[in-house]
């Protein structure tokens, strides 16, 4: 089955509106002649608006980087969907490792942001992977079938086509180490032989897997070439729009 390529940039918490403008004036001109792949960057909430403008009637995407569950009310700090949406975004990344891991984010918590996410037509992104540690005592299956499991727990056939996964073992994130290709190859089928047993087959097959940790010009093609790679969730590359061009005209 054929799955559209999808390359999305994640900014963390870089940037401030006059760069990220500046960054939107030279990235939709490098872009503009793809069409067979999407594209997506997800910055900071105070960043949305700026890039919504600059976005506009392009083919660049735009989300966020995480959101609370509850539409609105006392929860100091923290953003709704519905005004995600009012930003301009599409897309949701959820369930991110600095979320989980600095930020003590459980699978339930993370699941009812998916569901909230999904409730207010935002498109979520479940991040899932495994720590350093995990890995190396051989729990890296466990360890993302218990989080691809709980994330899509209450989730129904039609709802759960709407999730992209992003695969990113915890250990490559920043750190300039990338799982090989037949590595992240090998999870993200796993991956999927677990959408199908809680789904179906068909269902496994139509979701698409991105993979996420130290993805660069240098190894982008390598990673795209594998049959259930279907795109990247880039962090520093995608900070500078001629590397995340590069990346999102992988070979």
């Amino acid at each position: 089955m054929s799955r559209k390529p999808f390359l999305a940039g994640n900014w963390k918490m870089y940037k401030i509106s006059s760069e990220a403008e500046s960054f939107a004036k030279e990235f939709k001109s490098l872009v503009s002649d793809v069409k067979d792949r999407d594209i997506l960057i997800c910055a900071s909430f105070t960043l949305l608006p700026v890039l919504a403008k600059e976005f506009n009637g392009t083919n660049i995407m735009l989300g966020a980087q995480n959101m609370y569950f509850e539409k609105e009310g006392a929860f100091t700090g923290e953003v709704s969907p519905l005004q995600l949406i009012d930003a301009g975004a599409k897309y949701v990344i959820l369930g991110h490792s600095e979320r989980r891991h600095i930020f003590g984010e459980t699978d339930e918590l993370i699941n009812k942001k998916v569901k909230a996410a999904l409730q207010y037509n935002l498109l979520p992104i479940l991040c899932v992977g495994e720590l350093l540690e995990e890995r190396e005592a051989g729990k890296t299956e466990a360890v993302v079938k218990t989080q691809v499991v709980e994330g899509f727990k209450g989730l129904s056939k039609d709802e759960a086509l709407k999730v992209t996964i992003a695969y990113e073992p915890v250990w490559a994130i920043g750190t300039g180490k990338t799982a090989t290709p037949e590595d992240a190859d090998s999870v993200h089928s796993f991956i999927r032989k677990v959408l199908s047993e809680i789904y179906d087959k068909d269902t496994s097959e139509k979701i698409r897997i991105q993979y996420g940790g130290s993805v660069k010009p240098e190894n982008i093609d390598s990673l795209m070439a594998k049959p259930n790679i279907d795109g990247a969730l880039v962090g520093g590359a995608s900070l500078k729009a001629d590397s995340f061009t590069r990346i999102v005209k992988f070979n």
